[in-house]
């Protein structure tokens, strides 16, 4: 199947979007609330996020679908809207671009639990989960279905094979690594590498392999880890990471990076052959903006 999305890598680096859940909460979310269930209930709050990163350069906007599947949504008790609040979320984004050439990105997040015999969750059930998930991004008309901020194999092949068997234009799988105590590499809580995990998400079927988030992870640390999976072989990758290292200020995790500060350090991660670049926690519209800017500097 070809994939516009993969055709448009080849001839230029692409910008994605930056955080949505603190943008969120900044529309009115409360902590702990059902960002997903905004793509049903608050649609034009959803819009008006993707609307701005639009218009700060994005041309992918991963969808507002990141805690969307049906384990997720029913501790909110939305399990039942799983596909509506999926469908909405893609067309949503899709309505972002306007008369605009873009990108939607199904967003797929961890489940949020263990698996057996770990923990209570058996693999059909997030087999189920995901596929549902997937299949209703898909019908609505996605570029692309992420499975990111993954830690484990697991999980993460999971996700990768049930976006591929619903058919998903593009598969993207995106891997969370924390700073080592040392701080000389980053895995993911598992202990996994990057190298190793870009070697799993390619023979797993992953058209695009990506690094997201996790604990420390800034543009620098992203740019390694872009390195490693470049190192593995010549294939099309992304990269969203935080804006900086994450403080606790009265109770609340704050990124402290600027705009200016992130984007001094993007060349590091362009030139390590990122194809896509975007921003994960504490990254804004203005942190997107000012990457944009530098993007057509180089180009």
């Amino acid at each position: 199947m070809s994939s516009r999305l993969l055709e448009a890598m080849k001839t230029r680096t692409l910008l994605g979007d930056g955080a949505m859940g603190t943008e969120l909460q900044l529309t009115g979310l409360e902590p702990g609330g059902c960002g997903e269930a905004w793509n049903v209930d608050h649609p034009d709050r959803v819009l008006q996020i993707q609307r701005r990163y639009v218009e700060a350069g994005s041309d992918c906007l991963i969808t507002n679908t990141f805690g969307g599947c049906r384990i997720m949504l029913n501790r909110h008790d939305d399990g039942a809207r799983v596909r509506e609040i999926n469908a909405a979320g893609a067309r949503i984004a899709r309505q972002a671009f306007g008369d605009r050439e873009g990108y939607v990105l199904g967003d797929i997040g961890p489940f949020g639990g263990l698996l057996e015999p770990y923990g209570e969750f058996t693999e059909t059930a997030v087999r189920e989960s995901f596929r549902e998930q997937a299949d209703a991004l898909v019908e609505a008309g996605v570029d692309a279905v992420i499975i990111e901020t993954q830690t484990s194999y697991e999980e993460l092949g999971i996700g990768i094979e049930e976006a591929k068997a619903a058919g998903a234009p593009c598969v993207i799988g995106s891997m969370a690594y924390d700073i080592s105590q040392d701080r000389t590499e980053i895995r993911t809580m598992m202990g996994i590498s990057p190298a190793e995990a870009a070697l799993f998400m390619v023979e797993a079927g992953a058209d695009i392999v990506g690094v997201n988030c996790g604990a420390g992870v800034d543009v620098r640390w992203a740019a390694q880890a872009v390195a490693a999976y470049r190192s593995i072989g010549d294939f099309p990758t992304m990269a969203q990471p935080n804006a900086g290292i994450p403080e606790l200020v009265d109770m609340k995790v704050v990124y402290r990076q600027s705009p200016e500060d992130m984007v001094s350090e993007l060349p590091s991660l362009l030139d390590a052959g990122a194809g896509i670049v975007g921003g994960c926690c504490g990254s804004t519209p203005d942190h997107i903006r000012h990457f944009r800017e530098l993007l057509d500097k180089r180009s």
